[in-house]
């Protein structure tokens, strides 16, 4: 079973109103009203992804995801964005913010993540804005995940809204490589060595070369069934 984090919601469901600055603070329901919104779409993308994987545990004895992580992203992290590319701190230009509401989706196999993505975006209620494949053309630190950009409508007591949610596909190997990848980034390592740099993108390739020869073998057993 994917389950939504329960120390997620209990974070999203608790968060104080003072923590709130700026204009954010000043129209603090407003806020709270819209991040509500993607927490919706959140919760409907996964329920989507729990029902691939369902169907494809019964169709063809396989589930292809291991498991989901869900974020919502944090007031800071908005505001720090909004700042980088010179936008104004305001909550009317939240929309301007696509990553908003995350959903990463762990896989075995680098098959599995396409697959998954196929049968994600063909639903008629899902629209794909953007597709980013870093997998096929990862960064120049070797970061690889097939990132989709899309839009799906959530349902509301009186109204219907068109919410953006990125979602982010990866394998295991994938998954364990960003995570360090993120802790270097983003807890306070401001500035890591180059040697550091070199090896983990040595990481990332060797990560790579690992996920397609477990590919390869998972399609020789395939064969031998």
């Amino acid at each position: 079973m994917i389950r939504l984090s329960v120390d997620f919601e209990k974070n999203f469901i608790n968060e104080q109103v003072e923590l709130l600055e700026g204009e954010f603070k000043v129209d603090a329901l407003k806020y709270r009203e819209i991040m509500m919104t993607y927490y919706a779409a959140i919760k409907q993308v996964q329920t989507k992804l729990e029902i691939l994987n369902d169907e494809l545990q019964v169709t063809s004895k396989r589930n292809p995801i291991e498991f989901i992580k869900v974020r919502l992203k944090s007031q800071q992290s908005i505001i720090r964005k909004m700042r980088r590319f010179g936008i104004e701190q305001s909550i009317d230009n939240l929309t301007q913010i696509s990553d908003i509401a995350g959903v990463r989706v762990v896989c075995s196999y680098i098959d599995d993540l396409y697959d998954v993505a196929h049968m994600f975006v063909k639903q008629d209620d899902v629209k794909l804005i953007q597709i980013q494949d870093y997998i096929k053309k990862p960064k120049e630190n070797g970061y690889r995940s097939l990132h989709l950009l899309v839009e799906i409508p959530v349902f509301f007591a009186n109204v219907k809204r068109s919410i953006k949610v990125e979602i982010q596909i990866r394998t295991i190997a994938m998954d364990f490589w960003g995570q360090l990848e993120h802790d270097m980034e983003y807890k306070h390592v401001k500035e890591a060595t180059t040697e550091i740099k070199e090896e983990l993108k040595a990481c990332a390739d060797i990560i790579h070369e690992t996920d397609i020869r477990m590919q390869k073998i998972k399609q020789k057993l395939r064969g031998m069934e």
